[in-house]
C-alpha cells in the first residue's frame, strides 16, 4: 500500500476525526493504529512492531537521543514555567495594564501581535510559542479571542520564515534550491539570487499576512471564529468556558499585587537574547565558508539552541521569583507551585505533538507525499497551470503530512526536473508555488507541529484554532490561486501580485465591522 491511494487513507481518517469528534489525541491514536496497520500490510505483528518504532523514534534516533524532539518539548515545558512564574509575580497583569493604555482598541492589539510576528523571524518553533505569550496580556485585555490571537501568530510564523533568508527555513530552501541548479546545469543563478527572486512570488505569504491586516482592521469575522470573537467581546470570556481549566494556567495561580512591567519583560527578553544568542554561537562554530549571518543561522542548532536559552530566560525568571519571595509577596510554596502547574499548563500541546510526531513517522513509511508529488510529475497538463497545480499538490502534501519541510524535500526537486524538461522560465515561479502551498496546507493541518506550537503557546484548545483557521486560510489559498493563475498565463510576477492585491481588497470591502467591536473598544477606553 506504500506509495498509492490508499496511502492517502490514514492521515486523512485523523484529520477527518479530528474535525468530527473534537477529540485530537484519540483521532491521532486512530490515525497512527491506521497508519501502522496499512504499512504492515495488516500484519498484527508488524502493525505493533511499527506503532513502538514510531513513538520510539520520537525520543530515540539511530540508537541515540533524538536532540530534534526531545529538546523541543523539553522548551514547550520550560515555556510553560517561565509563563506560570511570570503570572505569580503579577508580571502578566502588569503589562496588560501598561500595554492597554498604550494600545487603545481590539485592532491595535492584533496588530501589536502581528508586528511581534513579523519581527521574531528567526525560527517558526520559537515565534510560535512565545509571541502568544508575549500578546495574550494584551488581547485578553482588549476581549480578543484566543482563537483569534493563535491565528495572528500562525499567520506570521511560516510565512514570515518562508521568505527570511535570515532564518533556519531559509537557510535550509536555500540548500535545497542549490542542488536543484546544479542538478538541472542552470549556471546563470546562485542559490541565494534564487530565493530572493522567489520572495515576491511566494503569493500564499503576502495573501495570508494582508488578510491578518484585514481582519484586525475592519473586526469582521466568518466560519468559526466568529462565535469566539463574538463571546469574547459580549462577555470578556477568550477562551471557552469549558475549556478554560485546560489550557489557561493563570486560573489556578496566585498572583502577587505588586508586580510590574519588568516582571514579564525581562524574563522574556532573556528568552529571546539567549536563544537567538546560542542560534548565533551554535551557527557560528559549525559554518562552512564564509561566516555570513544568513550562513551563521542556517548553520545553527535550533533545537539546542531553544534548549540553552529556554534555560536561561527560567534562570532569570526565577531571579525575579525569589526577589518575591525576599519581599514576602511570595512565598516557599509557591516554587513548586509554578513548576508543576507551568507543565500542567503545557501537557496538551506536549503530548498531541508526540502523537503528531508519530503520525508522521508512519505517513513517511507509506510514502503518502511521494504518491501525491508522483501525480505532478506524470500529468501531462498545460504548461501555463503549472504553478496553480504544483501551489495545489504541495497543499494537499502538507496538509495530510503535517510538515511543510518535508513536502519542501518532496516536491522542491521534482518541481525543479519538470521546468528543465518543459520551459525552465517556469522554475522559479513553480519553486515558489511549492513553497507557498506547503505553507498553506501546514497551516490546514491539526497534525502540523507549527499548528500544535501556535495553538500551546497561545493557550488555546488546539482543535479551536485549527476549525478557526481554516476558512481564514482557505480564504488566502483562494486569492492566492487567482495569481498563480495568472502568473502561468502571463509570465509577469507583478500581475500575480496585483491579481492578490485586488482580491485583498474586495474582501476588506466586503467585511463590514459589527458595532459591537466598536462599543467594546469604547467601554475599554473609558
Amino acid at each position: 500500500m506504500e506509495n498509492t491511494i490508499w496511502s492517502l487513507v490514514p492521515p486523512l481518517l485523523a484529520i477527518v476525526m479530528v474535525l468530527i469528534t473534537k477529540r485530537v489525541l484519540l483521532s491521532l491514536g486512530i490515525g497512527i493504529v491506521a497508519a501502522a496497520l496499512f504499512a504492515a500490510s495488516f500484519n498484527m505483528g508488524g502493525t505493533l512492531s511499527l506503532i513502538w518504532q514510531s513513538f520510539k523514534g520520537t525520543f530515540v534516533a539511530d540508537g541515540a537521543l533524538n536532540t530534534w524532539n526531545v529538546y523541543i518539548l523539553l522548551f514547550v515545558l520550560m515555556l510553560g514555567i517561565i509563563t506560570a512564574f511570570i503570572s505569580m509575580m503579577g508580571g502578566t497583569k502588569a503589562f496588560g495594564d501598561w500595554m492597554i493604555k498604550r494600545v487603545k482598541t481590539r485592532a491595535g492589539a492584533q496588530i501589536m501581535t502581528m508586528v511581534l510576528g513579523i519581527i521574531v523571524f528567526v525560527d517558526d518553533y520559537f515565534n510560535s510559542l512565545t509571541v502568544g505569550q508575549v500578546a495574550k496580556p494584551v488581547t485578553d485585555k482588549h476581549r480578543v479571542s484566543r482563537a483569534k490571537l493563535a491565528y495572528v501568530v500562525d499567520s506570521t510564523a511560516a510565512p514570515v520564515c518562508v521568505v527570511s533568508p535570515v532564518s533556519s527555513w531559509g537557510a535550509y530552501i536555500i540548500g535545497i534550491i542549490g542542488t536543484i541548479l546544479a542538478t538541472q546545469s542552470v549556471t546563470d543563478l546562485t542559490a541565494f539570487g534564487a530565493f530572493m527572486q522567489i520572495i515576491p512570488m511566494n503569493f500564499y505569504v503576502w495573501a495570508s499576512l494582508g488578510m491578518v491586516l484585514i481582519m484586525a482592521l475592519r473586526q469582521a469575522d466568518f466560519g468559526p471564529m466568529k462565535a469566539h470573537e463574538q463571546r469574547a467581546l459580549a462577555s470578556g470570556q477568550v477562551l471557552d468556558p469549558r475549556k478554560k481549566e485546560n489550557v489557561d494556567t493563570e486560573t489556578n495561580l496566585p498572583s502577587s499585587d505588586s508586580g510590574s512591567v519588568g516582571d514579564l519583560v525581562i524574563p522574556i527578553a532573556a528568552l529571546f537574547v539567549g536563544v537567538i544568542g546560542f542560534m548565533f554561537w551554535t551557527g557560528l562554530g559549525a559554518v562552512e565558508g564564509e561566516a555570513t549571518l544568513i550562513n551563521i543561522f542556517g548553520s545553527a542548532a535550533v533545537a539546542e539552541s531553544l534548549l540553552y536559552g529556554g534555560l536561561f530566560g527560567l534562570l532569570v525568571t526565577l531571579a525575579y521569583f525569589f526577589r518575591h519571595v525576599t519581599k514576602g509577596d511570595l512565598s516557599g510554596k509557591h516554587f513548586s507551585m509554578g513548576f508543576v502547574e507551568g507543565i500542567k499548563s503545557m501537557l496538551p500541546g506536549f503530548s498531541i505533538l508526540i502523537f503528531a510526531w508519530s503520525i508522521a513517522f508512519l505517513i513517511g513509511k507509506l510514502k503518502t507525499g511521494e504518491y501525491l508529488a508522483g501525480i505532478v510529475e506524470s500529468s501531462n497538463l498545460s504548461l501555463t497551470l503549472l504553478p496553480l497545480i504544483v501551489f495545489i499538490i504541495a497543499g494537499l502534501i502538507a496538509f495530510a503530512t503535517g510538515t511543510s519541510w518535508g513536502s519542501f524535500g518532496i516536491l522542491l526537486p521534482i518541481a525543479g526536473q519538470i521546468a528543465a524538461s518543459t520551459d525552465i522560465n517556469l522554475l522559479l515561479p513553480m519553486l515558489a508555488a511549492v513553497l507557498a502551498g506547503a505553507v498553506f496546507g501546514d497551516h490546514c493541518s491539526p497534525i502540523s507541529d507549527t499548528t500544535i506550537l501556535s495553538s500551546t503557546g497561545s493557550s488555546c484548545h488546539h482543535i479551536d484554532h485549527v476549525t478557526t483557521q481554516l476558512p481564514y486560510a482557505l480564504t488566502a489559498a483562494g486569492i492566492s490561486s487567482v495569481g498563480y493563475l495568472l502568473l502561468g498565463l502571463t509570465g509577469s510576477v507583478w500581475i500575480g501580485l496585483i491579481a492578490v492585491i485586488v482580491g485583498l481588497a474586495v474582501l476588506y470591502g466586503v467585511l463590514n465591522k459589527p458595532t459591537s467591536a466598536d462599543s467594546a473598544d469604547k467601554a475599554l477606553a473609558d
